[in-house]
Order: C-alpha cells, then sequence, then structure tokens
C-alpha cells in the first residue's frame, strides 16, 4: 500500500518472537496432519467465535485504533472494523454448506461407464496472514473468516505501525481460539522478513507492490502459493454529464475515509476540461456544509506516524513549488502534529513528474485532472498500471459500461467508490502490479482451498483399454478415426 511499507516502525527484537513464530507453525502443521478436514459443525463455530470475538471487543477496538493513529473516528472503527468483519463471518456460515459441496464434473459413460467425477474443496493447511496497518482488524480477521471456513489453520502477522492493535488482536484470537487453530505473531521489521520464508501451505499478503516482490520472491523458495493485494492509484472518471453534487459528495467522501488511507481509495481524478472549475466549486460547496472543520473534527482519521505526515507534507509543497494550483477545501484547515489530523486538498492538473502522480498518495491529497475525450481519460489509466480499483461516474450506462470494457482494473465501481471492497459476497483484489488472488465470497473460499479432482470408478468402463496390452485401445481408436474421416467420393 504505502511506499513507506519497506521502513520499519520503531525497532524491535525479534529474537523471541521468531521462534514463536516457528513453533506455532510447526503446532499447527501437526495439528493439520491430525486432523486435515474440519468438519461442516466445526467451520461454523469458529466462524460464530469469531463474530462473537468483533462484537465483544467494540470499544477496546476504536480505543486501540485511536491510540495508533492518533485520532480515529470511532463510528468508522464500528461499521468497518467490527461490523464489517462480523457481517462477512454472518454470510460466509449462511453459504458454507453450498460453498463445501462437491461439484460434480461430467465424464463420458461410453469410456468411464458409470463412474463419477467430483471437485472437492480441500483445506490447504496452514496459512499466514501479513497484515498492513491501515485496516488492523478488517485486513486480519476478515480474510481469516474465508480461511476457517475453508478448514484451515492461521498465523497472523499485524503491522508494527499498529501496536496497540497488534497486542489487542493477539489477546482477542488467544481468548477465542486455540493456538493450533489460530495466533498472532507479533514483532517488528526481523519477523516481518522471517514471515514468509516458512513453508506455509498459503501465503496472504496485503501492502505495497514493492515488498509484495519480496514476500514472493521468499515465498517462491519453497514454492508457496501466494495472494498479494497490493495497490496502485485508482483513477475516477468522472463523465460529462455526472459532474454533480452526488458525484462530488461520492468521490470526497471516499477520499475521508481514514484520511485517505485506503488501498482502494480514489488516488486522483479525470474530469471534463470544461467542467473543472464546476468539479472545484462543488467540491468547496461540499466541503463548507459536509464537514466544515473536518481536520479538527472527530471525524478526521490521524496519518499513521510521522513519518508519514512529512512525506505527505512534502508531496503537498512540491505541487506548490512547481507552480500547481492547491485548493485548501477547508477554511481554516491545519495540521495538527499532536493527532496528525491533515486537512483535504485538491491539486489542479499535477504534472507527471509530481510525487502525486508518481506514487500512490495514502493521504488526503487529490489530484484532479483536466480531459478533452473521455478516449483521453482512458489512454491516460491505460498507460500506467493496473489500479486496483477504478470507478467511473456518468448517467449514460452504455458510456460508462464502455469505460469498463475498455480498462483493466481489480474491481470498479460506476457511481459509487470503494464499494466493490466491502461486499462479502465479492471476491476482491488486484492485477498485474495491484495483486494477484481474491478473498471474499465464495472466491475467498476457494483461494484457500484446494480444488482436489476426485473420480470413484462405477462399472461398464473402457478404463483398462488405457494400460497394455492394447488391443482394445487399438480397437476403440480404429473405430473413432473411421468415425471421424469424412466419406469417400465415389
Amino acid at each position: 500500500m504505502s511506499i513507506l511499507d519497506r521502513e520499519a516502525a520503531p525497532a524491535h527484537t525479534d529474537e523471541a518472537a521468531i521462534v514463536s513464530l516457528r513453533e506455532a507453525f510447526a503446532v499447527q502443521k501437526r495439528a493439520f496432519l491430525a486432523a486435515p478436514y474440519p468438519s461442516y459443525e466445526e467451520r461454523m463455530a469458529h466462524l460464530g467465535a469469531l463474530a462473537g470475538m468483533m462484537m465483544a471487543n467494540r470499544d477496546r477496538i476504536a480505543k486501540a485504533l485511536a491510540d495508533d493513529f492518533g485520532a480515529h473516528p470511532a463510528p468508522a472503527s464500528d461499521l468497518i472494523e467490527v461490523l464489517g468483519v462480523a457481517g462477512r463471518a454472518q454470510y460466509a456460515m449462511s453459504q458454507l454448506q453450498t460453498w463445501m459441496a462437491d461439484e460434480e464434473r461430467h465424464t463420458d459413460p461410453a469410456l468411464f461407464g458409470t463412474a463419477r467425477a467430483t471437485v472437492r474443496q480441500q483445506p490447504k493447511g496452514v496459512i499466514g496472514n501479513i497484515v498492513p496497518w491501515n485496516f488492523p482488524f478488517d485486513l486480519s480477521v476478515g480474510p481469516l473468516v474465508e480461511m476457517l471456513a475453508a478448514g484451515n489453520r492461521v498465523i497472523i502477522k499485524p503491522s508494527d505501525y499498529t501496536p496497540a492493535c497488534a497486542e489487542l488482536l493477539r489477546e482477542m484470537i488467544a481468548n477465542a481460539f486455540e493456538l493450533e487453530r489460530v495466533t498472532v505473531a507479533v514483532g517488528g521489521l526481523e519477523l516481518a522478513r522471517a514471515f514468509p520464508t516458512l513453508r506455509w501451505d498459503h501465503l496472504l499478503y496485503t501492502g505495497s507492490p514493492l515488498i509484495g516482490r519480496d514476500v514472493m520472491l521468499a515465498a517462491a523458495q519453497n514454492l508457496v502459493p501466494v495472494t498479494l493485494e497490493l495497490g496502485g492509484k485508482c483513477p475516477a472518471i468522472v463523465l460529462e454529464d455526472a459532474v454533480d453534487a452526488e458525484t462530488v459528495s461520492n468521490v470526497l467522501g471516499t477520499k475521508m475515509i481514514k484520511n485517505g488511507q485506503m488501498c482502494i481509495s480514489v488516488d486522483y481524478v479525470l474530469v471534463p476540461k470544461a467542467k473543472l472549475k464546476d468539479f472545484v466549486a462543488l467540491s468547496r460547496d461540499h466541503m463548507k456544509a459536509a464537514v466544515a472543520d473536518y481536520s479538527r473534527g472527530a471525524d478526521c482519521t490521524g496519518i499513521i506516524s510521522e513519518r508519514h505526515l512529512d512525506r505527505l507534507l512534502r508531496m503537498l509543497q512540491q505541487a506548490r513549488d512547481a507552480g500547481y494550483e492547491v485548493v485548501d477545501l477547508e477554511e481554516g484547515g491545519t495540521v495538527d502534529r499532536a493527532t496528525r489530523r491533515m486537512p483535504l486538498s485538491l491539486i489542479l492538473n499535477p504534472g507527471d513528474e509530481t510525487d502525486v502522480m508518481r506514487e500512490e498518495i495514502f493521504g488526503p491529497l487529490l489530484p484532479v485532472i483536466a480531459y478533452d475525450s473521455v478516449d483521453e481519460a482512458i489512454a491516460r489509466v491505460n498507460e500506467g498500471e493496473r489500479p486496483l480499483g477504478l470507478y467511473v461516474f456518468g448517467h449514460d450506462e452504455a458510456a460508462a459500461e464502455g469505460v469498463l470494457r475498455k480498462t483493466t482494473s481489480g474491481g470498479a465501481g460506476v457511481n459509487v467508490c470503494a464499494v466493490q471492497g466491502a461486499l462479502p459476497s465479492l471476491g476482491f483484489g488486484g492485477s498485474g502490479t495491484s495483486g494477484m488472488g481474491r478473498h471474499h465470497g465464495i472466491e475467498g473460499f476457494r483461494e484457500f482451498s484446494n480444488p482436489r479432482g476426485v473420480v470413484v470408478r462405477g462399472t461398464g468402463d473402457l478404463i483398462p483399454a488405457f494400460a497394455p496390452p492394447y488391443a482394445t485401445a487399438a480397437a476403440i481408436a480404429d473405430s473413432a478415426f473411421a468415425a471421424a474421416a469424412p466419406p469417400q467420393e465415389t
């Protein structure tokens, strides 16, 4: 997610944490071999425990988030980090019987008689989950839903940028699950480096493309399959007929979730050149009416660290120094160093050489780029890396669909932003440098399962023909080729 993921938070002594990780890994490996296929009832119990754990710790989760971010809106904590995860577990419980059912596959009765072929979704085993700092519970316990639904055992590695959340998560998981089912490994950079080197049965990493490459390289040494949920510059393309108050409210509202610290936030907006001033005016109106004291109020999340805050301020100053117009949307808005809260600003038509256009922003800075034609806007998006999310605003369904068909992204939204990452039924993931694989819903269940093809032999088959002696095989082949031959001319 953030390019600063490579930089460690305050140093930890990780030797003991690495030893504990390896011990827990060995315990879970042995437990999986002893009981590799949890029953439907066991899985339902695990999911129920997970949902109950989240609901029971609502207030403690809100406090931990506020401690780590400096400021964090409690309603956002409730809605995203608690209710969102609990709801995801409840959805999985409602679908689990269907997800676990064998899937029938066709067999040719002429060759295989009454044989039955099925795909059985088998637990993969022990899964690792490397969690980023921006959603410490949603991105740790959220994917745990599908991992447990699929019957796996899991070790979670929280970010060292969120120590209060990490310690709370460790306590919550220890109270809700046996170590042999789920546990949490807390530590710093050395633990993070050791984590992907274990021989996991699957590994999930959420973070930056830069570190994603390192994780994938480490996992490849043991041929460990990976799911990478990475970042990128997610665009919003606003069509001519949609430069209105509702669009602006949606775009800016999404940008203010976690104060821009979200991998599927809007990273830049493409607006028709003739409507650029309208977009800016509507943005001012929205902020004044909805959140006039945004950076000074309870709805603003603090930037995760001083280092990240300084980076954002440098990006903003670089754009100013280069002569690009900066629109401060909050009258009297200032940076509060104590809570690391920062106001939202638009940057109009910044050049491609600026950091706000070269890097994923991950904060309350929003470049707004004017375009002359929709094809120009599409070309601009396609010239860059494939984003994790792409958003189109337009009242003409065919025009919006045309944008979707001409672009590629991990997920997308029409007249809405980021909701594709919130639905428990919709697989979530990236494409290209924004990631690979999916979690959420049945796609997540299958991601963390081994689709085992199983054939049960019946009667009346010609299976012996595949092995020597090949007299029967020759007769079958001769008959098949004769039937396929074109008719002879007379």
